[in-house]
Order: structure tokens, then C-alpha cells, then sequence
């Protein structure tokens, strides 16, 4: 018999600030303006200004804004064969934005401690075609993005991070998303930086890039009905820019109880035979999600289940197996950490509005399965 019943995520908590967005719709509403207007334009500023750089273009999805962002910078050529870098271990939607913006995704397989793309074996990807790495801060943990930019510094590549799990990550005192050339954040409702919809970012400190990002977004239109570029529609609306607006001002707070929470769950599952992420020097995670991995992951969910507590698995498919993708896997590649992984993960509730009591009988459910 379930005792309990704890969700993964329960979005429909997410409303102390039901008031206030309320009265942020009713504003765009009440002004009649839908795209590209004053809160799209707000919202820029305010995200460039809380991330630290300079210039912010909003989308109309975290895809496409990574799609966007390799486009306007200039690092491929739509249909050239040119390839780009990422993990093998991440959501599809990064290769699917290579692949939209004309290149070819190469992956490399993960690092077994951070889980994250391993720079030890990007380098032996590197080939004559080679133009970009889109390394992914999984979970919202950090690619080692010292090494990835001293490489593609080396190699003379682009770096376009995709930080759609990533809002308010800090490494060296630097928000994720800022260290390449230009950095892709999504809005997808499950975020940590969620709308009431979807939505993207771009963000850079090149003017041009992101100048070609807006162009790009909008039919490639420069000035109204005269298109420079060819390009697409999509454009973060107004209504979602309001609510971003007003998400934005506490995300630091909400990520700050993500972090309490989830030093709850590491506390208390140090003796168990459970594999967490690592700390890492001069790095605070935004905590996104709540991994952990075991050999008895499919037990271990099971048992949860029974227990009345939902979990998901983040991912269940590594890339280069997904159908979708076999066509660009090289002859003699092997992605043993990913497969691995792919089998022993497990992603147990986290968010904001997670009632302590809740996140204490999900500890005591693993410690039962594990204690026996």
C-alpha cells in the first residue's frame, strides 16, 4: 500500500507569484503589443545584465536557440559537411540544433566522475571538418571549461554552450553560458528558469552574433519586409517574457533551495552504495536534478515506485544510439561510459517547492531499499 504520493515535479506549486503574474499578463494584454515588444526587450537586458555579459536575444526554444546561435556565428556552412563536437550523453535536442543549423553532431563520450563531455577525448575527434564544440552542462553541472576553450583556442574552434539546464550555475565566478562564444538557455516549463510555455536565450559579448541572432529569429529581416538572411520565426512572445520577468528576480533564491535540498539528499546517502556528482573546486551548481547511479537502478526504481515516489531517468539512450543519430557515428566509435551510465542513472525528486517531509520520506525509501 502507498503510504505516499510524491511527484517528480508538481509545476501547479509553482504559484506564490500568482498575483504578480497575473497583473504582468494583464499588462501585456492591456497594452496589445505580442511580439518583440517592451518585455521581451526588458527581459533582455535584465538577463544579460543578472548573467554578465553585455548583449541577450530571446527565441522561441532553448533548440533553437542553440540552432541560432551556431547559425549567426558564422563557425559552419549549411550543407558543407562540417561537423561540431558534443556529448554523447544529453537531451536530443543538441544534436537536433546542429544538425538544423547545417552541420554534422560528432559525439564524444562522457567523463565517469562528472558525467559531463570528456576533454580527455575530444581531441582525437578533431578532424579536417571539424568547426565547433557545443559542450552540455548536464544537470546543470559544469563541462571542465578551462580546458574546453584552451583547446578550441588551439584548434581554432567555435565553443557554443548549451546551458539549458544551467540557469544560475557559477564557475570561477562566472555564470555557465558565458565562457564561449556565445551560450543557449531554455525556458521549458521544468527549468529552473521555467515560462509558462517555452522559450530561449541567447547570450554573448559579440554585438554582431547576437545582432544576427534577432535577424534570424525574425525571417532574417533587418529592417520590416526586408530580409537580409534566411531565416526562421522565432520569437520569444511578450506574455512569456512578462512571467520570465518576474521568474527571474527570484532565481538565485529558488536555486538557493534547490542547493539546501539537495545537500539534504547528499548527507544522508554518503554510506550507501549510491553514486553521486562530484563536488567541484570554484563551482556552485544550480541543482537542476538530482542524479544518482547504481547498478540496482531499475530495482532501486521499482521499489520507489511501490514506495509511491515517481522518478525519471535522464537519459535512458545515449545519442549515438538513438536511430536518429546512427548515421553520424564513425566506424569504430564506442561510447562505453554513456552505455554505462545510460543503465545506472536515476533522477529522484527535486525542486523548490518540495516539502522537506516529502524529501525525507523519499531518503528513508532508498535507505530501505539499500538496508534492506
Amino acid at each position: 500500500m502507498i503510504a505516499k504520493s510524491i511527484s517528480f515535479l508538481d509545476l501547479s506549486r509553482n504559484s506564490p507569484q500568482k498575483t504578480q503574474a497575473e497583473q504582468a499578463l494583464s499588462r501585456v494584454i492591456d497594452r496589445g503589443i505580442f511580439l518583440l515588444g517592451p518585455e521581451l526587450d526588458g527581459l533582455e537586458r535584465e538577463f544579460a545584465s543578472a548573467f554578465g555579459v553585455p548583449f541577450a536575444a530571446g527565441v522561441g526554444s532553448g533548440t533553437d536557440a542553440l540552432t541560432l546561435a551556431l547559425e549567426a556565428s558564422g563557425a559552419v556552412n549549411p550543407g558543407a559537411g562540417e561537423e561540431v563536437i558534443t556529448a554523447a550523453l544529453s537531451a536530443a535536442f543538441t544534436p537536433l540544433a546542429i544538425y538544423r543549423a547545417g552541420a554534422i553532431p560528432r559525439f564524444v563520450d562522457i567523463d565517469p566522475a562528472t558525467l559531463q563531455i570528456d576533454v580527455a577525448r575530444i581531441e582525437s575527434c578533431i578532424g579536417e571538418k571539424t568547426r565547433a564544440i557545443m559542450p552540455v552542462h548536464l544537470y546543470g553541472h559544469a563541462c571542465d571549461m578551462r580546458r574546453i576553450i584552451e583547446l578550441a583556442d588551439h584548434h581554432h574552434l567555435t565553443v557554443i554552450e548549451d546551458a539549458c539546464q544551467a540557469h544560475g550555475s557559477i564557475l570561477d565566478g562566472r555564470r555557465l553560458g558565458t565562457f564561449g562564444r556565445a551560450g543557449a538557455f531554455s525556458f521549458y516549463p521544468t527549468k529552473n528558469l521555467g515560462a509558462f510555455g517555452d522559450g530561449g536565450m541567447v547570450v554573448a559579448s559579440d554585438q554582431d552574433l547576437v545582432r544576427r541572432v534577432k535577424m534570424l529569429r525574425h525571417g532574417g529581416q533587418d529592417t520590416p519586409y526586408h530580409h537580409e538572411l534566411l531565416g526562421c520565426c522565432s520569437r520569444l512572445d511578450e506574455l512569456q517574457s512578462a512571467v520570465l520577468r518576474l521568474k527571474l528576480k527570484t532565481l538565485d533564491e529558488t536555486n538557493a533551495i534547490r542547493q539546501r535540498l539537495a545537500g539534504l539528499y547528499d548527507e544522508a546517502f554518503r554510506d550507501l552504495d549510491l553514486v553521486l556528482l562530484p563536488s567541484i573546486a570554484d563551482f556552485i551548481p544550480n541543482r537542476h536534478l538530482y542524479p544518482v547511479r547504481t547498478p540496482r537502478r531499475d530495482e532501486l526504481r521499482r521499489f520507489l515506485h511501490e514506495s509511491g515516489v515517481q522518478t525519471l531517468v535522464h537519459y535512458p539512450v545515449p545519442l549515438p544510439l538513438q536511430p536518429a543519430f546512427r548515421r553520424f557515428v564513425l566506424a569504430g566509435q564506442e561510447f562505453p561510459v554513456a552505455q554505462e551510465t545510460a543503465k545506472q542513472i536515476l533522477s529522484l525528486p527535486l525542486y523548490p517547492e518540495l516539502k522537506e517531509e516529502e524529501l525525507q520520506y523519499t531518503i528513508q525509501a532508498v535507505r530501505r531499499f539499500f538496508n534492506g
